[in-house]
């Protein structure tokens, strides 16, 4: 059964709307594109376009490099928004985030679930 934030996240998904967490002790506003299981646990694509970087960089918004691989179980503080839906073009080629993908949404650049 999947968990309180993998049916968040799903919805949010559907929505097109903004997700704002923490994820290893740093704020991330995001927007999220795919949802499903890698390996047996929960994960998601997620744009982020403001918040802070493991580098401890400052995001902005459209940055190509902007595409974040996040595993659900490590999110905390998870709130849905409303807001602009932001996306990029997604240079990952089929989608190796996720194994098994349950929902996907606004990938740009030819991305598509494997």
């Amino acid at each position: 059964m999947p968990s309180a934030t993998y049916a968040l996240i799903r919805e949010a998904i559907v929505r097109k709307q903004q997700v704002a967490a923490i994820y290893q002790e740093r704020l991330r506003i995001m927007c999220p594109h795919a949802i499903g299981y890698k390996h047996g646990r929960e994960q998601a694509l997620f744009f982020q376009f403001s918040g802070y970087s493991n580098s401890g960089g400052k995001m902005t918004e459209h940055h190509p490099e902007n595409w974040r691989c996040l595993r659900l179980d490590e999110l905390t503080d998870v709130l849905v928004r409303e807001g602009p839906w932001y996306t990029g073009a997604y240079k990952g080629g089929p989608l190796t985030c996720i194994d098994e993908v349950d929902v996907v949404q606004g990938l740009q650049g030819g991305a598509q679930a494997k």
